[in-house]
């Protein structure tokens, strides 16, 4: 796996654990300001957040296999360790971004599983974007504004007002993603699928079958997938299918690894077994995959 890259002009905060009385990563800003830097690597991920509110975009992003056309008025949302190859002319963008960690949040939201009800968290079945109405971009710039102001002036209370701004902002994003994709809101009975989708980000490598899961959560594997099929609209199955063939994906074209090495890695039995999958996950098999990337067919 490739070792990750942090662009560092994105990371940068002007304020330390002295300051603020906290460690934490977050940024906001506009394009001018980082001028250069998505396109600084051909190819590089990130541990952290990474949302672009386009007021004048161009071009496209390669984001692992998937290829996203850039347009004005989209917000692009970006989750941790994704493979991002952008192909723009940055010049010409015009944009404000945010970055933030996951553990920013951690000190004051209780809710250890809030990221996994982000809709758009690592969503494989539908795009990682939104566009936004003149007025809702209005909004994001007016609470983005707020973030920034703190960044620049902290306070004793800093930390807290960033943190409340940055989860009703998200929240609000979560409401129009569910809005304009038709997905689930209703508040879960349990968090037995928040804590699945947390599983699969920790083992999806050595465990392919939802009962070892159910096992870990200590509930049935009926339960577990009610708790799945109510909360994102698809069963565990299909949760962990989508979730092993996207990393199987970036495997296959950002590592040298070959169909043995993969096998061995994903535990599967033998190589026809993990080539069998693939093929009937995508209908092509893994050298039709690879040759239709390198001509430009992203799936």
């Amino acid at each position: 796996m490739k070792a990750i890259i942090n662009p560092e002009r994105l990371v940068s905060v002007p304020f330390n654990k002295t300051q603020c009385g906290v460690d934490f990563y977050i940024n906001t800003g506009e394009s001018k300001d980082i001028c250069g830097v998505l396109t600084e690597h051909k190819a590089f991920k990130t541990d952290f957040f990474s949302f672009y509110f386009f007021r004048r975009a161009n071009g496209y992003l390669l984001l692992n296999f998937r290829k996203v056309e850039l347009r004005d008025g989209m917000v692009l949302l970006l989750s941790p360790h994704q493979q991002q190859e952008w192909h723009v002319d940055e010049a010409e963008l015009d944009y404000t971004f945010l970055i933030f960690r996951e553990d920013f949040m951690r000190t004051f939201i209780a809710d250890k599983f809030f990221v996994y009800r982000l809709l758009y968290y690592y969503q494989t079945d539908t795009p990682p974007y939104l566009f936004a109405a003149p007025e809702e971009l209005a909004e994001y710039m007016r609470l983005l504004g707020k973030i920034k102001q703190e960044l620049l002036h902290p306070v004793a209370d800093t930390y807290n007002l960033i943190v409340s701004v940055l989860y009703y902002l998200l929240v609000v994003i979560n409401r129009a993603y569910a809005k304009t994709y038709r997905l689930p809101v209703e508040v879960p009975k349990n968090n037995y699928a928040f804590q699945f989708k947390d599983l699969l980000e920790k083992h999806i490598r050595d465990m392919q079958r939802v009962q070892e899961y159910a096992d870990i959560l200590r509930v049935s594997r009926i339960t577990l997938n009610n708790s799945v099929m109510a909360q994102f609209g698809v069963s565990a199955t299909h949760l962990l299918k989508q979730r092993l063939l996207e990393e199987l994906k970036n495997e296959l074209l950002f590592s040298d690894r070959n169909v043995s090495q993969l096998a061995d890695e994903f535990h599967f039995s033998d190589p026809s077994h993990l080539m069998r999958f693939f093929k009937q996950q995508t209908g092509k098999t893994f050298t039709q995959y690879i040759t239709d990337y390198q001509n430009g067919i992203y799936e």
